[in-house]
C-alpha cells in the first residue's frame, strides 16, 4: 500500500518519540536527533513529518499545560500508537531480512 512504508527521516522521528515517550515535542525531538544520529533538522521539517506520521496513524498528539518558561504556550506532544509501534517493526524486520540476505563474502573485500 502506499505511503506505508516508512522514510529515514520518518523512522527517526518515530524512534527518538518512543524515546522521549511522554516529552515528545518538537524542540526536544530536534535536541534528541542531533546528539543521538548526529542529525540536524529545522524544527520545520520536524513538524511535517510529525503531522504526516500523525495522518498516517503512526503518532497521535495531545496539548500540555502552559508554562511560564513558555510564555504562556503549551506544548504539543507526541506518542507513538499501535499501528505506530507495527510500522516501526515492520520497518526493522525489512532492514533484518536485507542484512540477512546479503553473501557473507560481499563484505570480506
Amino acid at each position: 500500500m502506499k505511503g506505508s512504508n516508512l522514510g529515514e527521516l520518518e523512522e527517526i522521528v518515530l524512534l527518538v518519540v518512543g524515546i522521549l515517550y511522554d516529552e515528545a515535542y518538537g524542540v526536544a525531538i530536534q535536541e534528541e536527533m542531533d546528539q543521538r544520529c548526529d542529525r540536524k533538522a529545522t524544527l520545520s521539517t520536524i513538524h511535517v513529518a510529525l503531522h504526516r506520521l500523525e495522518e498516517k496513524g503512526y503518532l497521535e498528539s495531545r496539548l500540555d499545560g502552559a508554562t511560564n518558561e513558555r510564555g504562556g504556550r503549551r506544548k504539543l506532544l507526541f506518542r507513538v500508537t499501535k499501528s505506530g509501534q507495527k510500522a516501526l517493526a515492520a520497518s526493522r524486520e525489512l532492514r533484518n531480512d536485507l542484512w540477512r540476505a546479503i553473501p557473507k563474502t560481499a563484505f570480506s573485500i
